[in-house]
């Protein structure tokens, strides 16, 4: 397995009482360091030309002008001198693991990211993201790679509003996405489906507060498998985000290292099944050191061979939610 990451990445200090931190760079890295079998590798910045496949020239322009200096883009989002370059690198890390993965040097990638992306529009930074790395990873292997059908499946607490939209009216890029909903940024609604030729390739799970594990893994069988089944990307991407952890701070669900080892599994299930063992995790949130470092090193030794948890026990909440979700897609995906 291949590990996309970069010290720089560190550089971007958006405040000492900020969540969105280096020592959460660090606390993966530290998390990792002796799981055998990781191949380590820092990546080029990203391209203009690879970031504009997402971003407008006006966004990217205004990214640009920050470099050296320190700023905010709104509230949350906060920029230091070494944010621009880290921002870049970020993007690049996504780029280089999905090459890698694509042409075969690696089956699985996991690039160590910040600042995270999701959150990005192509034409506003939010939410700590400057750029979405994930849909500029996603526009790269359609464009460079011959990808025809990418599945990006986000479990980050919070909905990946950017790469929705970003992709929200194609049926080239299947997004689903399991979130705490309502909660930051509002987006996420399970009407919320797509539009024109992407109708039914958006999809959303809306949990209330306070699911857990069985939640996350009832979701992934009854709703991700059969769609990514029918879908049969030829690469599968996840925006890793680590803060459904019941320890995080900043949401309100319960998650714990055993739920994110078993939809790790049934993610790498997938890319097995349709994409050639094709499969490239990019960090996003995750914001109890603790807990993110523990998880991520789950999800790895699960993607390296170790043999996840079993799971049991959905709340009712969490499971008249997945019902209600299939209920929603069934038409156009036959569940």
């Amino acid at each position: 397995m291949l590990i996309v990451t970069d010290e720089r990445m560190r550089d971007h200090l958006p405040g000492t009482m900020h969540p969105e931190s280096p020592d959460r760079l660090r606390a993966v890295c530290d998390a990792l360091h002796d799981v055998p079998g990781l191949t380590w590798q820092t990546p080029k910045p990203a391209t203009r030309e690879q970031i504009s496949r997402v971003h407008t020239d006006a966004h990217i322009a205004r990214i640009d002008a920050l470099r050296g200096r320190r700023g905010s883009l709104d509230a949350d989002t906060v920029v230091s001198s070494g944010s621009v370059e880290a921002a870049y690198l970020a993007a690049g890390a996504a780029v280089d693991a999905v090459t890698a993965v694509v042409k075969g040097e690696h089956a699985h990638a996991f690039a160590l990211v910040r600042p995270p992306g999701h959150h990005a529009e192509s034409h506003v930074a939010m939410g700590f993201c400057l750029f979405n790395n994930v849909a500029v990873a996603a526009e790269h292997a359609r464009a460079e790679l011959g990808c025809e059908r990418v599945l990006i499946v986000d479990w980050d607490v919070h909905h990946g509003n950017g790469t929705q939209a970003s992709f929200y009216e194609r049926d080239d890029v299947l997004f689903f996405s399991l979130h705490q909903y309502p909660f930051y940024p509002g987006t996420g609604a399970l009407e919320e489906k797509g539009r024109g030729a992407g109708e039914g390739f958006t999809v959303n799970v809306p949990f209330p507060p306070g699911r857990v594990d069985a939640d996350y893994v009832s979701a992934f069988r009854d709703v991700l498998v059969p769609i990514a089944d029918a879908f049969a990307p030829d690469l599968v991407l996840v925006s890793a985000g680590f803060d459904a952890h019941r320890a995080d701070p900043l949401a309100g669900m319960k998650a714990t290292e055993d739920g994110y080892s078993a939809m790790a599994s049934v993610v790498q299930e997938i890319a097995e099944r349709h994409a050639r063992r094709r499969l490239v995790l990019l960090l996003e949130g995750g914001y109890d050191l603790g807990a993110l470092g523990s998880s991520v090193r789950a999800v790895v030794e699960t993607l390296g061979g170790s043999t996840p948890p079993a799971i049991g026990g959905t709340t009712q909440t969490g499971g008249d939610l997945v019902r209600e979700v299939v209920r929603a897609h069934r038409a156009r995906w036959k569940l």
